[in-house]
């Protein structure tokens, strides 16, 4: 069946729940899930056609399948990229774009202020083949600046930053990044296209972890990266075939109607998560709050310039505690105390999670490197969700009312 084709200069909301493959013979108004491993050809020819790349069709799910290939489409639309490509998770994702662009003796720059499981991706991981790792202040751009070699490839930042949500200044990295002939990707986890735009600042990559924001409800994990197609379908396509990161076409389908709605939940969810914000930084027992949208964020100007407006749905406070030890024991009690929000480890849930991020996201760290990245002892991340607000406040006030010092 032939759809009408869509016209240029959509919304990225309009692009959100009609851009993907043609309907089948069906004329199926929700995008279909294709559960195949394999696809049969008509004849051998076209078999050998297919699988050398000459001609367009699909041959088996881990080179492409069309509920994965509606996903991609959609998501390089939202993102205003000329392709995407999916993965397994959004670590995948990392890591395929740096087995595509990166080889024993190249240099990276990357943010000290990232996921913990990127930190380490980068500094064990890739370091074991050779590639080197110069980790640097989320924001400050001189540190970038002085941090480049002559084999410097690849910048990488996620912005807002995971769990203290610091915001770097994309466009300055890659203004930096391109006067030396290297590469900026940036995680655009938590803010998602629906706020924020990386290709419109001069970023070259853009990560997902669908597992978050995309996907909306916590069912199912997926990655991706958006970019050029002679990135894409080049470099990072070859690494999927053989290296086997694909994304699975139920969790591609899952994520892809995740995104219909995503616009409409991260404007809800950022709101609540600006009222929690402004509440807890009047709450006694609380020494910092970290919230791109408050006055008071160091980069509040800058994030509220590339985020569209908003903040994000991502809180973390610091809880008061003369040592790290009573630090800890205070931020386990406001956590302890909540019977609404779910202590769990991931984000971008319609569902409030809370987790303490020195033990859980961050805990396989050095406390050299969790000190360098902010992470202390009394840090509590709050991934806001749909929750009504005044719950959510009187949850983190059992435990923030009690304390005991």
């Amino acid at each position: 069946m032939t759809d009408r084709s869509l016209p240029a200069g959509l919304h990225r909301d309009t692009l959100a729940v009609r851009t993907g493959l043609e309907r089948s013979q069906h004329g199926e108004h929700s995008e279909a899930l294709y559960l195949t491993s394999g696809f049969v050809q008509p004849d051998a020819e076209t078999s050998m056609r297919r699988f050398a790349g000459t001609e367009e069709g699909f041959t088996y799910s881990r080179t492409s399948n069309p509920t994965v290939t509606s996903f991609e489409q959609r998501l390089a639309a939202m993102e205003g990229t000329e392709a995407a490509i999916g993965a397994s998770t959004g670590m995948g994702a990392i890591l395929m774009m740096c087995m595509g662009l990166l080889k024993a003796g190249d240099h990276v720059i990357c943010s000290r202020s990232v996921f913990g499981s990127t930190l380490n991706l980068f500094a064990k991981e890739f370091a074991k083949f050779g590639v080197e790792t110069t980790f640097v202040s989320q924001t400050d751009v001189a540190e970038w600046r002085a941090a480049f070699k002559s084999n410097t490839r690849l910048l990488f930042a996620e912005t807002p930053t995971n769990p203290l949500t610091e915001v770097c200044d994309i466009q300055a990295l890659a203004d930096l990044a391109h006067g030396a002939g290297a590469l900026l990707a940036v995680d655009n986890c938590f803010c998602s296209p629906a706020l924020q735009r990386p290709v419109e600042w001069g970023a070259d990559l853009v990560i997902h972890s669908g597992t978050k924001y995309l996907d909306g409800q916590g069912r199912v994990m997926a990655g991706a990266i958006c970019g050029p197609s002679k990135l894409i379908v080049d470099v990072f396509g070859p690494v999927v075939r053989t290296a086997g990161m694909a994304l699975s076409p139920f969790n591609a389908w899952v994520v892809l109607k995740g995104l219909e709605t995503l616009g409409i939940r991260m404007q809800a969810q950022c709101a609540n998560a600006l009222a929690v914000a402004q509440w807890l930084e009047a709450q006694a027992g609380i020494a910092r709050v970290y919230y791109p949208g408050l006055a008071s964020h160091p980069q509040h100007e800058l994030a509220m310039r590339q985020q569209s407006g908003l903040g994000g749905a991502v809180v973390s406070f610091d809880v008061v505690g003369d040592t790290p030890e009573e630090a800890r024991a205070n931020a386990f009690h406001v956590i302890n105390s909540t019977r609404v929000v779910s202590i769990a480890t991931n984000l971008g849930d319609t569902k409030t999670i809370i987790t303490h991020p020195g033990t859980t996201s961050h805990g396989r760290l050095s406390e050299a490197q969790r000190q360098a990245a902010g992470i202390g002892q009394g840090l509590i991340r709050l991934a806001v969700g749909l929750d009504h607000v005044q719950d959510i406040q009187a949850d983190l006030l059992r435990g923030l009312s009690t304390l005991t010092s």
